[in-house]
């Protein structure tokens, strides 16, 4: 065969195709996880005879050659290069948490090993379970997978034209989805008047037992239904508490209703003791974040199933989830009888774990039959986002409004210098719809809303329109232009259950008394930062502060001085919304 019209990518690919081995299809064949994911596939023994390499189909041999020399025309048009694989590449072979890849066309379905449904071990083919969930057909196409963590008890599922196989357990598991995820029509927005980010706890204790472990699921599966779960709505991830913790997927795995679904029911009963608090220290401290699909600005909650009571400490658990930031609700099942007390280790277990002993945070179910009338209580709490008490950080709950000297002392090139400082605070918080807030007022001897708290919702937008505020110049009147923003920006939203704050960066003597309506915004709930410039005198700055006055106000010399101010004015929001919550 002659390569010279064959791009070298495409003869390096076509040469490893040529020594690929075929894994055995039957579970027994299998050996156990590390021998599997160890084994070369093409060793041989030296007492044992070459065997001769499984000859690849021609067709699908000329199909990933064809691939590969598709690749540049589809990164033009989808911006990213998949990974072009084999028919037999596995899903260990892929060594990312998220990746693209390229299924050949022209496979056999014989060809295909794979074990499970939805969520498939890491030993099967990659494109065999693309095929077997139904994202592409033997044609090929691009693929997107997902890495999960290993579970128990991979299930056979006839689905097709390929019968998946069991396996009773394997260290790392994967999802397929669809590479063109604008046209799949399961990618739903799902309920925006409930946004939040669930991890749901089971109990797989041996105190439920498997029956009431399978009552519980569909419970669980009945709330993530009602919830609305889409890409701008609620996302949910489980986690299952028995000896050990085990995370079995994550928030950002799912997003749609129908897959939760199915990934709950999938779930195996582990057993052992409910510790039920060190499974909540390690969803407090390992589910939520950034890497594992949590969203900024969104409240992070955990629903807590226990069934009887808890084998460990639950309050520790509690007290870090809350620092954290993390809501924790408790659904009880059968509370312990009073013949029963003395077994448990802290019969106040529920409120001492909750979010807020109020109430709100605690839910009960005398048994797990019948439960579908308390569903739709339950989602109404998780849903209900101004009583998420524990989400509420100074980087998510509060309204800073920036008042700007635009006076003809400043100039414009320091007026850069003053948005530029305004801009590195307000990118510090966590700007959103149910989040932080920003507001910006320019003044001279008049006033200038810029833009008020409820006109953009998102930190790209506040930044944008920050960047390009056009410098007034004027004189200066500090007093008239505190109460024009205590009047005009702070009222309208004077109901937000935000805290609210007030920055004001000035570089002179104001003409006006600065004192009298300072004071007004302190009355009216208003923390005033107070950063001066150049010829900005002391004792105003102080005035318009608020207690302790010096940690309140600053100065500078030089407009060039104001970065470092940054750091302190953020670390004093923090310190005064931590106070108020006190």
């Amino acid at each position: 065969m002659r390569w010279h019209s064959v791009p070298g990518a495409a003869r390096s690919a076509a040469a490893g195709l040529s020594r690929l081995r075929l894994l055995p299809r039957s579970p027994g064949a299998l050996g156990s996880p590390a021998s599997l994911a160890n084994a070369s596939l093409s060793r041989r023994s030296a007492q044992t005879p070459a065997m001769p390499a499984p000859r690849i189909p021609a067709l699908c041999l000329g199909a990933c050659l064809l691939l590969l020399l598709l690749l540049p025309r589809l990164a033009r048009a989808d911006g990213a290069v998949p990974i072009a694989i084999t028919c037999f590449t596995r899903g260990l072979d892929i060594r990312k948490e998220k990746a693209d890849v390229l299924c050949p066309g022209g496979c056999s379905l014989e060809d295909f090993s794979v074990f499970g449904n939805i969520v498939y071990a890491s030993v099967s083919s990659i494109c065999g379970a693309a095929v077997h969930r139904g994202v592409i057909d033997t044609s090929g196409g691009p693929v997107r997978v997902y890495s999960l963590p290993g579970r128990e008890n991979y299930s056979s599922v006839d689905a097709n034209g390929i019968q998946s196989q069991t396996l009773s357990r394997w260290p790392a598991s994967f999802a397929v989805t669809s590479k063109r995820l604008k046209k799949t029509p399961e990618k739903k927005t799902g309920n925006k008047d409930c946004k939040a980010d669930i991890a749901f706890l089971i109990d797989g204790s041996f105190n439920i037992g498997q029956r009431r472990f399978n009552l519980q699921k569909n419970f669980v599966g009945k709330v993530a239904l009602m919830l609305g779960i889409g890409t701008e709505g609620p996302h949910v991830g489980l986690v299952q508490a028995s000896e050990h913790p085990k995370i079995e997927f994550y928030l950002k795995n799912f997003t749609s209703a129908k897959d939760v679904l199915f990934a709950i029911k999938e779930v195996g009963f582990r057993g052992g003791n409910s510790n039920t608090g060190k499974a909540l220290k390690h969803t407090a401290q390992k589910f939520f974040t950034a890497d594992t699909g949590v969203r900024k600005g969104i409240p992070k909650v955990v629903v807590v199933f226990i069934d009887g009571w808890p084998s460990d400490d639950i309050e520790e658990a509690g007290i870090v989830a809350r620092e954290f930031g993390v809501n924790v609700f408790i659904v009880s099942v059968a509370k312990p009888i009073p013949e029963e007390l003395g077994m448990v280790q802290d019969v106040a277990f529920v409120d001492k774990a909750v979010c807020r002993n109020n109430g709100f945070f605690s839910y009960h179910m005398p048994n797990w039959f019948g439960t579908t009338k308390y569903v739709k209580p339950l989602v109404q709490k998780l849903c209900t986002h101004e009583q998420m008490m524990c989400s509420k950080t100074c980087y998510n709950s509060v309204n800073i409004a920036f008042l700007i000297d635009g006076s003809s002392s400043v100039g414009d090139s320091n007026f850069r210098l003053m948005l530029e400082f305004v801009s590195n605070i307000a990118k510090t918080f966590e700007i959103s719809d149910i989040g932080a807030k920003i507001a910006a007022v320019q003044f001279t001897y008049d006033q200038r809303t810029e833009f008020s708290f409820t006109d953009y919702n998102t930190k790209e937008n506040v930044l944008a329109v920050l960047g390009n505020i056009r410098y007034m110049s004027g004189g200066t009147a500090t007093g008239d232009a505190i109460s024009f923003t205590v009047r005009n920006v702070f009222g309208p939203i004077r109901e937000s259950p935000n805290k609210n704050f007030l920055v004001i960066v000035t570089d002179g003597q104001s003409y006006d008394d600065v004192r009298g309506p300072a004071a007004a915004a302190h009355d009216a709930g208003i923390t005033i930062f107070s950063v001066g410039v150049a010829w900005a005198p002391l004792d105003d700055l102080k005035d318009m502060a608020s207690k302790p006055k010096e940690s309140h106000a600053f100065f500078t010399r030089e407009f060039t001085g104001l970065e470092p101010i940054v750091s302190d004015v953020i670390r004093g929001i923090c310190r005064d919304f931590l106070e108020s919550q006190q």
